[in-house]
């Protein structure tokens, strides 16, 4: 069901809207910046009971989700995307947040549409954020986080290079039951270590 919802809202926006801007581009993904108009594909994707449950996104108002974004447009410790296949589909949000310039920290979130999971699209998200992150921005550690038991996420981010620091026990609470957080980083000698291409290396079509 939220699969067919979110394909309907794809579809419609794209005949109502022009082509998104890419700003960033990955392996296989591109990153346009999220708008407002976004919000409605969004607020399908966080409805997703396994988003709900092994992200911690509360579903919301299709409202409180568009006056989310605008909020988040104008704080300067941000920048969230929409992720894009190479042939323009959105198929998830992503963003770098809790942006610290002088001591070189942030915190990445990913969310992906249920349609498109499993695919590798979450390690190519990944990997673009990083390379966002310690290659135009002055970051020297990236922080993850997200459930011990979100075992599809925990692969993701250690394929990215990313080291599990430590467990926050008994951190979260969902449908009655605690859950330990799993505290995960990445930092930039061990992201200049990797042997993997960067996003800048990415041929674009026609170049």
């Amino acid at each position: 069901m939220i699969e067919d919802v979110a394909e309907a809202v794809t579809e419609r926006m794209a005949t109502e809207n022009p082509p998104r801007q890419v700003c960033w581009r990955g392996q296989g993904v591109a990153f346009a910046p999220l708008d407002v108009d976004d919000a409605e594909l969004v607020h399908v994707w966080r409805a997703d009971p396994v988003a709900a449950h092994e992200i911690g996104m509360w579903p919301r108002s299709l409202s409180a989700v568009r006056e989310r974004i605008e909020r988040d447009r104008d704080e300067h410790d941000r920048d969230d995307f929409l992720v894009l296949l190479p042939d323009g589909t959105p198929i998830g949000h992503t963003a770098l947040f809790d942006q610290d310039l002088v001591d070189g920290t942030a915190e990445i979130l990913l969310m992906l549409d249920p349609d498109h999971r499993g695919q590798g699209h979450g390690a190519d998200a990944v990997d673009a954020l990083v390379d966002l992150a310690f290659g135009e921005l002055p970051m020297h550690r990236v922080q993850a986080v997200t459930h011990t038991t979100n075992t599809a996420a925990l692969d993701v981010l250690a394929r990215a290079g990313f080291t599990q620091e430590g467990v926050r026990r008994s951190a979260c609470l969902h449908r009655g039951r605690r859950y330990d957080v799993a505290v995960l980083a990445l930092l930039r000698d061990e992201w200049q270590a990797l042997t993997r291409s960067r996003s800048w290396d990415v041929p674009v079509d026609g170049q």
